[in-house]
């Protein structure tokens, strides 16, 4: 029986993928983002720290996406910090989606006081213009990387607990949750194990919308000075310091961490669908 199952929701899997065109360049996009996050580190051709005599070079042959002002390998450096940025993104997604399911579900399921005083705490947090507030908080805690990924968690909490929440509300008076109490299931487990994985497909989303916003503010905190710090390679960082270089024709400083930002939050928007359909029961074939 397990077997079947799980056959049938790889075969659901693979319907979807395939059947979508931009499911499809959206899952091989994240598949080389996944790939190059895991072995890049190890098939660069320079040690992405290491500073030569060969400052600001264009791209060639033998370094191609050239050199920056301390002569390192751009390239490198690239591709390495993919994996900071994709381990940022999904660590704060992951955080912020856990936190504010557990949260929003409970609020939505038992209402009263609880669902007042969470009601007010994610209107507090959306008050305040969500960058300004990850950089108020890794400013006043220190710019480390577990900082940036709390700061990330704490913007995006709003999002997942209100859906949530909303999604509880609508299904907690349903005939087959009543019929789930009167079988003897206690309500933790009529929340965490029926409500919630059929509140999953409208989140799914807001996870992909999410991780490409992740990316871009620890891109943006460390643009400004309060992600990670230098000599980390993090396109941020590298977008940062080669800004002051493109009124002198080094472009490529700019242009190379750029697009990999670009493309890695392209892939997350359009990421989104394809996961809503692969965890929507309505729709397995």
């Amino acid at each position: 029986m397990a077997n079947s199952n799980r056959s049938t929701f790889l075969g659901h899997i693979r319907y979807v993928v395939t059947s979508n065109p931009v499911t499809l360049l959206a899952m091989s996009l994240f598949a080389v983002i996944i790939l190059t996050a895991l072995f890049g580190p190890y098939l660069v051709p320079y040690d992405p720290l290491a500073t030569t005599s060969q400052a600001l070079n264009p791209p060639s042959w033998q370094h191609w996406f050239g050199t920056d002002h301390l002569g390192r390998d751009v390239f490198s450096r690239v591709v390495v910090a993919t994996r900071l940025d994709l381990t940022i993104s999904i660590s704060a997604v992951a955080l912020s989606f856990v936190v504010g399911v557990s949260l929003g579900g409970i609020a939505g399921y038992w209402g009263g006081w609880l669902d007042s005083v969470f009601g007010r705490a994610m209107d507090t947090i959306m008050a305040f213009p969500l960058f300004v507030l990850a950089m108020g908080i890794v400013a006043a805690s220190g710019n480390t990387v577990q900082n940036v990924v709390i700061a990330t968690a704490i913007i995006n909490l709003p999002f997942y607990a209100r859906v949530a929440r909303a999604e509880v509300v609508v299904r907690r008076q349903a005939g087959w949750v009543q019929a789930s109490q009167l079988v003897g299931n206690g309500s933790w487990r009529i929340l965490f194990g029926r409500i919630l994985p059929n509140a999953l497909p409208p989140m799914m989303v807001q996870i992909s919308l999410n991780m490409g916003w992740a990316i871009l503010n620890a891109a943006g905190l460390s643009f400004i000075g309060l992600g990670v710090r230098p000599p980390t390679a993090e396109w941020g960082i590298m977008v940062a310091e080669g800004a002051g270089y493109i009124v002198s024709g080094h472009w490529w400083l700019v242009l190379f961490p750029g697009a990999a930002l670009m493309l890695a939050v392209f892939t997350f928007n359009l990421l989104g669908d394809g996961l809503r359909d692969i965890v929507d029961p309505q729709r397995r074939t």
